[in-house]
């Protein structure tokens, strides 16, 4: 268990290199002066160029190179050219908005997936079978934005029911912010929760007809001691896995989402950035979404070991 937490750290740590260096090198790769940009066509030359050796743009590209990774190092993301304020003071509340979207409408995803498939594998080819395989099927066909806008309309302006597009924090409000929760959680899990529900019911309709579970049945257990103790259990493996990809398709829809209803999060501030070619908030957040997607494998990792440890390391 050691060398395999060793390794999935390592290839982590690699990994999280390699985008922090692509990023480093792709913004540099955009056309024009950042300085300029970010100043405008009225800066003046002095403006300009003190703006240049605040962003370390007269060094060389080495030693730009080498002090990106020691001030990230150090915990310094730099400085927002539009703001002026420190992007470690607006990031970890950005993040933490983000994640509270994405982990509630996983665990909504979970619930119902995990129910629905189970539901559906146990009743094979019957009525409610067919209907949840159709319902599966509409809710990944639709697009994020087809969803979220949709229910925008119906039931922020045609039926008032929940606020519009105002974001309230939950130290103001608790209520109001739960109720601002509703429609972009709806939005995020509707494709999610098809996906779980799919891969559940095809992993229980395989273990079903295992020689396992024929032999659970043939001993006299009880069918639904069967089901969720010899079935469900190893129809979990594949669950896990795709719930891992699902949690990362649930990170970039938030792009979306977040438009949509105003929420301030991680892809809202990361749009507002590049429109205004803010490039140390443009670094500093693709690092973080990476940095949340490498942790996610590697915690889909971990639990599919802790169900089957004769899981493969690779």
């Amino acid at each position: 268990m050691r060398r395999f937490l060793f390794r999935r750290f390592a290839q982590a740590a690699v990994q999280l290199f390699v985008v922090g260096s692509i990023v480093f090198f792709l913004v540099r790769l955009i056309p024009g002066d950042p300085a300029r940009a970010a100043l405008g066509d009225s800066a003046t030359e002095e403006q300009v160029a003190q703006t240049r050796q605040a962003m370390h743009l007269d060094e060389p590209f080495m030693k730009q190179f080498l002090g990106f990774w020691g001030r990230l190092f150090q915990g310094d993301l730099g400085t927002s050219l539009i703001s002026g304020r420190e992007v470690m003071q607006d990031l970890p509340s950005r993040i933490g908005n983000s994640l509270e979207l994405v982990l509630i409408a996983l665990a909504v995803s979970l619930v119902l997936g995990i129910v629905l498939g189970r539901l559906a594998a146990t009743r094979a080819d019957r009525p409610a079978d067919h209907a949840l395989v159709a319902g599966s099927i509409f809710g990944i066909s639709l697009p994020v934005f087809v969803v979220g806008t949709l229910l925008l309309l119906v039931f922020a302006f045609l039926l008032p029911i929940l606020p519009p597009r105002r974001f309230t924090s939950p130290l103001e409000d608790p209520l109001t912010h739960l109720q601002t929760l509703v429609l972009p959680v709806i939005t995020l899990t509707a494709a999610s929760c098809a996906v779980i529900t799919r891969m559940t019911r095809a992993a229980m309709l395989e273990t079903l007809t295992a020689d396992y579970v024929r032999t659970a049945r043939s001993k006299g257990l009880v069918e639904r001691r069967v089901i969720n103790r010899h079935a469900l259990r190893t129809a979990m493996l594949p669950v896990v896995s795709a719930t891992t990809v699902e949690l990362t398709t649930l990170i970039g829809s938030t792009v979306l989402v977040e438009t949509i209803f105003g929420w301030p999060g991680m892809s809202s501030l990361l749009m507002a950035a590049v429109g205004q070619r803010d490039y140390p908030v443009i670094q500093a957040v693709v690092l973080a979404v990476a940095t949340i997607v490498i942790l996610v494998n590697l915690v889909g990792d971990l639990v599919v070991r802790a169900l089957d440890p004769r899981a493969e390391d690779n």
